[in-house]
């Protein structure tokens, strides 16, 4: 037997494994008196702001620009989105100016890397650092308290709450938006002219910059795609599921949704499923913290590092085996 197959048969071993265990989780939660329904319904809700950007970011890669900037997209535009909310009183709208403000990000991105040739990586970070000390210097300047702020309950953008026989069940519209995101991204990259520009462009730019098509405009358009699902996301969390703003809001979801693209190999279904799993990962965490008689047999911080740990896993498992666009992170030069 080859290296190569003994290495692929440990996957799928593993891969059987990590399921097994995650039907072994459920039916624990089960027996022990934690609803079905409710864990699914926080898994949705965990996965949405997940899911939009690892959407994005499939397309952004898919064109040959990296956006490791998630994080920060997040944060700024959680708190872009609560601002503009209060202005406006409304949630939605908020929605709409943190989709705004991740755009203009994914923008200003892909125009340093494409007309600035600056390095994809060292930008995204950049992004990161940059939100670490504008959003605690922002809630501090507009709303004069250090690292949180709480808004009216009325700006949360409405769920759809359905009555069901295991119980009343509630699902964010932003959710069903994220699940079509995934299943619109994978037709507009498999099965349309722009999706066929967009992989030419991550594999091989000089061949489209041959047959006439703009690399620039194309890498571009992308950047800001991923940006504003991002910033959608990232608004989405205050407004849609934590009800109030922190300065460590994001938690490390950037980099998850990163671990998401990468696990999905640049496919949006995967990433979709990505999302699901890490987000059934965070919602595990948050009904052992709340159930009575689990979380004095668990560990607190063992718990909260749940889906850290499983984004771990599942990338040491995936990895290896993911094959990516040949152009990705490297400006195009015209010869």
């Amino acid at each position: 037997m080859r290296l190569r197959d003994l290495v692929s048969g440990r996957k799928r071993l593993y891969l059987f494994g990590g399921l097994g265990l995650l039907a072994a989780s459920i039916y624990f939660l089960w027996q022990t008196g934690v609803g079905s329904m409710r864990l699914l319904e926080t898994t949705l809700i965990a996965m949405t702001p997940l899911t939009l950007a690892a959407t994005g970011e499939c397309i952004n890669e898919k064109a040959g620009v990296i956006n490791i900037g998630l994080e920060g997209i997040f944060l700024i535009a959680a708190l872009s989105g609560v601002y503009w909310a209060e202005i406006f009183q409304s949630g939605v709208l908020g929605l709409v100016f943190g989709s705004l403000t991740g755009a203009l990000i994914g923008f200003f991105l892909g125009v340093m890397s494409v007309y600035g040739k600056a390095d994809q990586i060292i930008a995204g970070m950049g992004i990161n650092l940059l939100a670490i000390g504008l959003v605690p210097f922002l809630l501090m300047a507009i709303w004069a308290f250090p690292g949180i702020h709480i808004f009216p309950r009325e700006l949360m953008v409405p769920r759809v709450r359905l009555d069901t026989p295991q119980g009343l069940f509630s699902m964010s519209p932003v959710t069903l938006l994220a699940i079509g995101a995934a299943i619109l991204a994978y037709v507009l990259l498999h099965r349309t002219l722009l999706g066929l520009r967009i992989r030419a462009v991550g594999e091989r730019p000089e061949a489209v910059d041959v047959a006439g098509v703009s690399v620039a405009r194309v890498r571009i358009l992308t950047s800001t795609l991923g940006g504003a699902l991002a910033g959608l996301g990232g608004a989405f969390m205050p407004l849609g599921w934590f009800g109030g703003l922190t300065k460590e809001m994001a938690a490390g979801r950037g980099y998850i949704a990163l671990a998401a693209v990468v696990f999905a190999g640049l496919n949006p279904l995967l990433a979709l499923a990505g999302a699901f799993l890490f987000g059934f990962s965070e919602a595990l965490a948050f009904t052992i913290v709340v159930t009575p008689g689990i979380k004095d047999l668990v560990p607190f911080y063992f718990v909260q590092m749940t889906p850290y740990l499983v984004t771990i896993v599942a990338l040491v498992l995936v990895l290896g085996g993911r094959r990516f666009p040949r152009a990705i992170g490297r400006p195009y030069r015209r010869e």
